[in-house]
């Protein structure tokens, strides 16, 4: 299988294996819209197996956005490489953010954000290891 580089855009590697798809649904990419690669259940020396997301530019247009902090939530071990005329400029390595608004959403049925309309699901890091968050009104543990 060939997969070519590409000459201006994002390459998302060392996504964990299987998640491409549910990382560009949390980046809100859409597949349809966007001329992109995925590379799933490829080898990797660090992990056994990954994915990697190559997401060409538009003609005239800069980098799509990639929200670092959702990336480090939905895939911890990716990195991001900036790509300018076929070469690796910039590389940025996403981690766990302290405090995430409308990314998770709350499952206390009793919890304010699931009663009232309108209020931001806010969230903060309680525990980095387990990847464990918290909701901001409730206290209740958020789960991906």
């Amino acid at each position: 299988m060939e997969v070519t580089s590409i000459q201006n855009g994002i390459i998302i590697d060392h996504v964990p294996s299987g998640t491409a798809l549910k990382v560009l649904e949390y980046l809100k990419i859409d597949p349809a819209k966007t001329k992109l690669a995925l590379i799933m259940n490829t080898d990797s020396h660090l992990y056994g197996s990954k994915d990697i997301i190559k997401i060409e530019d538009r003609e005239g247009e800069d980098n799509p956005a990639i929200d670092l902090d959702v990336l480090g939530l939905v895939a911890r071990t990716a990195t991001v490489g900036i790509v300018r005329g076929g070469t690796i400029v910039e590389k940025k390595t996403p981690t766990l953010p302290e405090h995430v608004v409308n990314i998770l959403t709350c499952r206390n049925p009793r919890c304010v954000t699931t009663t009232e309309r309108g209020i931001d699901q806010m969230f903060h890091l309680t525990h980095s290891g387990r990847q464990e968050y918290r909701c901001d009104y409730c206290d209740e543990e958020a789960k991906l």
